[in-house]
């Protein structure tokens, strides 16, 4: 099977409360899909067994489930993914079912670090950036710097001593890093009121003495965005990991490649 999509619909299968409760069940024993029903039925969720039927299809579908002599049973890969679910389950439903996976995508990628609006178009789509980062922030899986735009004054190289600063000037460029600080860190580290230290920043400026710069609004990752992006990255390292180490027996099978976003290996997933 050729799949370049694989990890999408990984991701969208266990988008469902519904399947996770069926996969962490088949994890430990196997079922018949009556005995699934009754069991969904304990944990106050009442289907047809047509119902069931349809649930398992898609956990069927990535390698996650098999089905022997009408029982139902996680596969090896099953079991270990069920394994790393931690918090998954409580954020399934904050983010879209059935999508691109443009979330989760974002998401891994904020685990190196914050991302302004322009680092976020480098990693999905310009055009879907605005709808996404919302979904995230709504979600509370994301954070924004409360301001639109950082303006940060540096100390630039050049030799104060051939410029004659006022006493306030004085105090105000020696208040200035060579690493940069906003008007407002100024303003307080020296006890003046912000409108007054840019005046003295403007003259500063125009003897070449600080420049500054406009530093983008940015996003970063809540305390929740993290613990599900570190659990996304576990599943997408642990299917690698299922791929590489069952290259061989496939080989050796004459089993079916799978290609999944650029990465080829052949995988042996039930």
């Amino acid at each position: 099977m050729d799949n370049p999509d694989y990890l999408k619909d990984l991701f969208n299968a266990l988008k469902n409360q519904t399947r996770l409760l069926i996969l962490q069940a088949i994890a430990n024993r196997r079922y018949s899909v009556s005995q699934l029903q009754q069991e969904l039925k304990r944990a106050g969720r009442s289907h047809s067994q047509v119902t069931v039927s349809e649930y398992l299809k898609p956990l069927m579908s990535v390698g996650l489930a098999s089905e022997t002599r009408d029982e139902y049973y996680a596969s090896t890969f099953g079991v270990r993914l069920n394994e790393l679910l931690g918090c998954f389950s409580e954020f399934a439903q904050k983010i879209p079912a059935n999508s691109e996976c443009y979330e989760e995508t974002l998401l891994q990628s904020m685990l190196l670090g914050s991302k302004t609006f322009e680092d976020v178009e480098a990693v999905i789509a310009p055009k879907i950036v605005s709808r996404t980062l919302k979904r995230l922030r709504v979600a509370g899986l994301v954070k924004a710097s409360k301001e639109r735009s950082y303006i940060f004054f540096f100390k630039s190289k050049r030799d104060p001593n051939k410029n004659a600063l006022t006493v306030s000037e004085q105090k105000i460029y020696d208040a200035v890093t060579y690493g940069g600080l906003s008007a407002g860190e100024l303003a307080k580290d020296i006890g003046l009121s912000k409108r007054v230290t840019y005046r003295y920043l403007r003259r500063l400026r125009g003897k070449k003495l600080v420049f500054y710069r406009r530093i983008p609004k940015s996003y970063v990752l809540t305390s929740k965005g993290e613990k599900l992006a570190f659990v996304l990255q576990n599943f997408q390292q642990l299917v690698e990991e299922t791929w590489e180490s069952s290259q061989q027996v496939m080989q050796d099978a004459g089993g079916v490649k799978i290609k999944i976003g650029g990465l080829t290996n052949n995988a042996f997933l039930r």
